[in-house]
């Protein structure tokens, strides 16, 4: 058996997903964002490498650092790689590890599997948005895309939203979606949830309280007009929406607005330099007012600096870029309790 500081805890998906069961993960998300507002957190600029694989698919690697400063802080960094066309091998799109250094020593004392903490604090993230900006009061939802986020989604958000009454979920791969139904829907009518294959995107949203797009497109498609009064959309993706829809917004909502504006790989990142969107300071790329601004980051909402839904026939967008230190956040909880569960493998350093 080792022990911090002398011996690394490597934690399998398999440990991840049991250690989960033991923490609250959308708790540690809402306390690491309240931080983030505060200042007690340190959040570097990921570093990204594309390139081209077989066939012509654009891989990806990310390297995401972060710091929660304070006497229970940690620091430590997620690295996560993705290739769009791995499902069609039987292959998950994303991978990686997440990493936690001790933050007096720097010293490495956990290694863990980062897609399943990454999924889990993607959902997270929408569940808090949906109980700061919609009354914790789903009603109806709407899912657009059926692989592993939309799976931490129908895991978690029932449970963790009042009053959710019915799920509609699209894919374009209906057998992908139909898949999905079948893990879920019998659990989800036993708790009272109705869940249905919508036969388009347009179906699962328009008639949808809260939508959660989590796809991998780089094409818009969801347009102003699919969205009913007081609509909560979670663009947990890069390009669903429409520039139209940012433009309309009653409150446009980030989770860090320094890392969504300088993505140029983000809907919203594009519009800033393009001088159609200003930040939470009025400022657009151009120096001058634009047609539509950021309202506030979540943890603005959090902390009560800024206020959250003001209309019930409001439409809200909420564009979380996806922190690393919420990722640490939770990874840091989960270290916690696989520790107390007596999982994972030690390894020399």
């Amino acid at each position: 058996m080792g022990a911090p500081g002398q011996h690394i805890l490597y934690l399998s998906r398999r440990d991840v997903q049991a250690a989960l069961a033991g923490i609250d993960p959308v708790a540690a998300v809402r306390e690491v964002l309240a931080r983030h507002a505060r200042g007690q957190t340190v959040l570097p600029a990921e570093a990204y490498l594309g390139w081209s694989a077989r066939a012509g698919h654009q891989a990806r690697s990310l390297n995401m650092p972060g710091r929660i400063a304070g006497p229970a802080g940690v620091a430590g960094t997620k690295i996560i790689n993705a290739n769009p066309a791995n499902p069609r091998r039987g292959l998950p799109r994303a991978s990686g590890l997440t990493v936690l250094f001790d933050p007096d020593h720097a010293r490495i004392y956990c290694v863990l599997e980062a897609a399943r903490v990454s999924a889990v604090r993607t959902a997270s993230v929408s569940a808090l948005a949906i109980e700061l900006l919609n009354d914790n009061q789903a009603g109806e939802l709407a899912l657009t895309g059926a692989g592993e986020l939309a799976r931490a989604h129908l895991e978690l958000l029932p449970s963790a939203v009042g009053k959710l009454r019915a799920i509609s979920l699209f894919d374009t791969d209906r057998e992908r979606a139909r898949a999905l139904y079948g893990d879920f829907a019998g659990h989800l009518g036993d708790s009272g949830i109705r869940l249905r294959v919508a036969a388009s995107a347009r179906e699962a949203i328009q008639d949808a309280d809260v939508i959660v797009t989590a796809t991998t497109t780089t094409a818009g498609y969801v347009a102003r007009d699919w969205l009913k009064p007081g609509a909560l959309l979670v663009h947990v993706s890069l390009d669903d929406v429409l520039p139209e829809v940012v433009l309309e917004a009653g409150k446009v909502i980030v989770d860090d607005w320094a890392l969504v504006r300088d993505d140029d790989k983000r809907l919203l990142g594009r519009m800033y330099r393009q001088g159609q969107l200003a930040g939470p300071d009025g400022r657009s790329a151009a120096g001058e007012s634009a047609a539509a601004r950021v309202h506030a980051e979540l943890g603005d909402i959090i902390i009560g600096r800024k206020p959250g839904r003001s209309a019930a026939g409001e439409i809200i967008l909420v564009n979380p870029f996806g922190l690393s230190i919420e990722d640490l956040a939770v990874a840091r909880q989960v270290y916690g309790s696989a520790r107390r569960m007596g999982l994972g493998v030690w390894l020399e350093p």
